[in-house]
């Protein structure tokens, strides 16, 4: 499946100096912070939503705007977080913010080093998996549209209560007011800010210079730039001031703190994802049960049971019936094949196969279609109850009906391998009207000594 559009509604006009494709000057994604609510010895942005850790959707979203410089600014847990951009993202670079100072000391710490930037600054964060870059690409044509100094991502929720407020003149902005700060007239406002923006390069820079500790936390915060843009403290010739782009998916401005916000997040994306293969020509049974990670490929057809987890790069062909209680990762499962109350691991199950209940496949085995190839025939090839197979191949017809372990084996064409069998090494008896293997045969081998 493609990388999910959570979906703006607000669109734009094509840009008066710039066209769409052209990327900005930088985007800094802010993920120095504590996270302490998350009581975990793993940093918050590792913390996965969807099968990918928080960071990785930020910085895929902040790829969609083509930056020429992508930065990430770390610091508690900095050690975890760089051993995981090294390997996830080793093009992106990395700024320290050694004691947190607040949003607008990060941002300096992102800018520093990055000598004179043209165009536009990005600043978004790593907590927030949601945000697309579909979504940043329409802020900045916005942005580029109506030459504002900064533009504001927004959002219109139903109870804002701990957000800060925008306030407007009309299309401007005219100022941000914290929600402890604000009178009963602006805290009667449902528009809220979400923290990320679009900067002009060098209206940015002069803000961040100018900006004060002076204040009851005694940090330096990024808003403060974004009032000075509004009444006239920074200016930039041919620029604006203060705009706004409002999204109406309040879900791409909400960020995660606790696990409770966590598990919301992994429902609300986990709930698009599987509306988005229903609405594509997927059966989905109980859709509250079914999880499907956004790696996944289904084809049209496929039915999926209660307590279905799919997840990595698992592909499932036309006519696939998996469930109830099925786990496939990183598998291919092919046309009509079958799958009930079994875990499937970086495994081949073959055209019409039936697998299950209460197998394990484990990585490394393939299990074979009919022999008569690209015809849709009913094949014998089965794996049945209690059933585990590791690195091996089941050929054409081959069953292996319940109560076995094979590893590391080749179960020939035609061949049975009966209840209670432990096999591990190749078995190549043709199929005959007796099994190739009973409860008494290789009872020295362990199935545990190659798992």
């Amino acid at each position: 499946m493609p990388h999910p559009n959570w979906g703006s509604t607000v669109t734009s006009s094509p840009s008066t100096d710039r066209t769409e494709n052209d990327g900005v000057a930088a985007v800094i994604v802010l993920a120095a912070g504590g996270g302490t609510r998350m009581k975990s010895s793993k940093s918050k942005l590792l913390h996965e939503v969807a099968g990918r850790p928080m960071l990785s959707w930020a910085i895929g979203a902040a790829r969609g705007l083509s930056p020429e410089h992508l930065v990430v600014v770390v610091g508690h847990r900095r050690d975890q977080v760089e051993a995981h951009l090294a390997d996830d993202a080793p093009d992106v670079t990395t700024a320290v913010q050694a004691e947190q100072k607040g949003t607008g000391h990060a941002v300096a710490c992102g800018l520093e080093g990055l000598g004179q930037l043209h165009g536009e600054v990005v600043v978004t964060y790593g907590d927030v998996p949601m945000l697309t870059g579909e979504t940043l690409q329409q802020m900045v044509e916005v942005h580029r549209e109506r030459r504002n100094l900064v533009t504001v991502l927004t959002a219109e929720v139903d109870d804002p209560t701990g957000y800060g407020r925008i306030l407007r003149d009309g299309e401007t902005v005219v100022g941000i007011v914290e929600h402890k700060d604000a009178d009963e007239a602006q805290r009667a406002v449902r528009e809220i800010n979400s923290g990320i923006y679009v900067f002009d390069a060098e209206a940015l820079r002069d803000g961040v210079s100018k900006l004060s500790n002076d204040n009851a936390q005694g940090e330096y915060y990024l808003t403060d730039v974004v009032t000075m843009a509004a009444d006239g403290t920074v200016e930039v010739p041919g620029r604006g001031r203060v705009g706004a782009f409002r999204t109406d998916d309040v879900w791409q401005t909400e960020g995660v703190n606790d696990r409770v916000q966590l598990a919301r997040m992994n429902a609300e994306v986990n709930r698009r994802i599987v509306t988005a293969w229903m609405r594509s020509g997927v059966t989905v049974i109980d859709p509250s049960s079914t999880w499907i990670q956004p790696d996944v490929d289904l084809a049209n057809d496929v039915t999926l049971y209660p307590d279905v987890f799919l997840s990595g790069a698992t592909t499932i062909a036309s006519g696939a019936t998996i469930g109830p209680d099925v786990t496939v990762t990183d598998s291919e499962i092919r046309e009509g094949a079958t799958i009930t109350r079994s875990e499937i691991t970086l495994a081949v199950v073959g055209e019409g196969v039936r697998v299950g209940p209460f197998s394990n496949i484990r990585p490394g085995s393939v299990l074979d279609r009919d022999a008569k190839v690209g015809a849709f025939v009913e094949t014998k090839n089965k794996v049945g109850a209690f059933v585990e197979t590791k690195n091996t191949h089941v050929g054409t017809e081959a069953a292996i009906p319940h109560m076995a372990y094979v590893g590391d084996s080749e179960v020939t064409a035609g061949s049975s391998v009966v209840a209670g069998s432990v096999l591990s090494r190749e078995c190549a008896a043709p199929a005959t009207d007796s099994d190739v293997m009973s409860d008494s045969q290789d009872d020295t081998l362990n199935p545990e000594a190659d798992q």
